[in-house]
């Protein structure tokens, strides 16, 4: 059986292309997910070739239980998946969350993940048509939380979020309130 789906959007950036995931994207998703620099937000404290398979295909069919779901990121001119990010909303979620990893640790330091955030947030904001975006960050990852203030998001200790603490609810400005 396929299952067809009409394309799903391409984001551009000055440097990137932010594509839904694919076949091709699987190694290097699993090479991350198996590493310890995956602990930030996988379930499993042992991870297992299954369980990566498994998490790779809940963020592979989110685009066809939402319509939208987490962008692979890639150079321009190179198809090479290097990490995720985007929409991301699971069943459990209180609300809907702007999500990012980075699987090659050869692509941190460079503003990758800063740039193709602010693409997929004013997505999210303009054709997803969002009211509000969060991000679920353990404070103890400070790579990730650093990004969040970069981005101009402010911790909502009001918010509610998924699973056990520790957890902090970073929320996104909308893209004109940012500018402002």
């Amino acid at each position: 059986m396929t299952v067809a789906l009409s394309p799903t959007p391409v984001l551009e950036t000055e440097r990137l292309v932010l594509r839904a995931p694919k076949a091709a994207d699987w190694e290097a998703w699993r090479d991350f997910y198996m590493s310890e620099r995956s602990h930030w937000f996988r379930p499993v404290k042992e991870p297992t070739p299954e369980a990566a398979w498994r998490s790779f295909a809940a963020i592979t069919g989110h685009w066809v239980l939402r319509g939208w779901g987490m962008f692979v990121m890639t150079e321009r001119g190179s198809d090479q998946g290097f990490g995720a990010l985007g929409p991301w909303m699971p069943e459990s979620w209180p609300e809907a969350e702007i999500a990012w990893s980075v699987w090659s640790q050869d692509a941190e330091g460079k503003g990758y993940v800063a740039e193709a955030a602010r693409a997929v947030i004013a997505h999210a904001f303009g054709a997803l048509n969002w009211s509000t975006a969060v991000s679920y960050i353990d404070p103890n990852n400070t790579r990730s939380t650093a990004l969040a203030e970069r981005l101009g998001a402010r911790p909502d200790p009001q918010a509610a979020y998924p699973g056990e603490p520790p957890i902090v609810v970073w929320r996104h400005p909308a893209p004109k309130e940012a500018a402002a």
